[in-house]
């Protein structure tokens, strides 16, 4: 999964030497994430790092069976029901909740409205999703999330 801030706004720490310092903001995403199974009860969390404005995550969906998510449907009371939308949409209104009680703005933005998800299928894609997790502070300079490389966006 990744998800962004609303206009990419940097606001959940920085980035220093390669390492990702949350600020309190950034602490609230990364502890309410980490929380999730706790009421999910059949996911697991992989790799995982909050970035200035967005976070990377695995989530791990246990005793699936047959998955009955995809195709996604137009039908939006359909969504609301399947698993990580659900998910998805508990994590955004968890955190803006608590990081707008923070900063005093109830009602502000925090999360663009949408995010991307990749279906990982075998150990290989596994293994290079991670990689791509655990170095994306220290790739930070190159990222086109970074704002400082607006325009440079491949």
């Amino acid at each position: 999964m990744t998800l962004c801030t609303h206009n990419r706004e940097c606001i959940f720490g920085h980035i220093i030497d390669g390492e990702m310092l949350p600020n309190e903001y950034g602490k609230i995403v990364r502890d309410e994430w980490h929380n999730l199974p706790n009421r999910y009860l059949n996911i697991g969390l992989d790799a995982i790092v909050v970035m200035p404005n967005h976070i990377h995550a695995i989530i791990v969906i246990h005793d699936v069976g047959a998955i009955h998510e995809l195709p996604l449907r137009n039908d939006m009371a359909h969504r609301r029901r399947m698993l990580i939308p659900t998910i998805i949409g508990y994590v955004k209104m968890k955190t803006a909740k608590r990081i707008n009680q923070c900063r005093n703005t109830t009602g502000i933005h925090v999360w663009q409205r949408n995010y991307h998800e990749h279906v990982i299928r075998d150990e290989d894609d596994l293994y290079r999703v991670r990689e791509y997790i655990n170095n994306n502070p220290f790739q930070w300079d190159m990222d086109s999330e970074n704002p400082e490389n607006i325009g440079t966006r491949r």
